[in-house]
């Protein structure tokens, strides 16, 4: 586990971050404060982008629509298979608010019940802080994420908004 102090550490020695949202960004109405968020980084010059997986969220481009309303610019959005083979040279994954889709259990248990679900592999980063209420929270599938027990995974365990904001303030003091 982490506390929003040693998330804003790793993100300013950080040079590349990917953030991955999901459907827990969307109900804790995060979009905006995660939009600041990456508004800092990049005032720093780090590389800051979003990895979107078609199914995030309860509909097809809900992720997208709130990124866009929160004014993040298009063009650090990426899809799936535009982001996937980046994670591998990123500093910092960040999970806000996903699970099913950051499964790593799709990949390499073929008895899971997502198994063969294309995935965004936000385990190849260095470092990966995942957003959840609770480690016990699962995502729509139901199914646990060993992504969340990985050893390059952290946990910043809270609501998403409240978290976040938490993190901003922390990133601000720091960089």
């Amino acid at each position: 586990e982490i506390d929003a102090a040693g998330a804003a550490a790793a993100l300013v020695a950080a040079e590349s971050v990917l953030i991955v949202p999901g459907y827990g960004l969307a109900v804790a109405k995060a979009q905006y404060v995660v939009a600041e968020l990456v508004d800092e980084l990049r005032k720093a010059g780090k590389k800051v982008g979003f990895g979107i997986h078609p199914v995030a969220g309860r509909m097809p481009g809900q992720l997208n629509v709130l990124l866009a309303e929160a004014g993040v610019p298009y063009d650090i959005v990426y899809e799936l298979d535009e982001c996937n083979d980046d994670f591998a040279e990123t500093d910092v994954s960040i999970v806000l608010g996903a699970s099913d889709t950051v499964n790593s259990g799709a990949l390499d248990d073929p008895n899971s019940p997502i198994a063969g679900m294309p995935v965004l592999k936000v385990w190849d980063a260095t470092t990966t802080i995942a957003f959840k209420r609770s480690m016990g929270s699962t995502g729509y599938a139901g199914v646990a994420n060993p992504t969340f027990y990985k050893e390059n995974t952290q946990m910043l365990l809270g609501d998403a908004k409240d978290t976040a904001s938490a993190l901003l303030g922390e990133l601000r003091a720091q960089l």
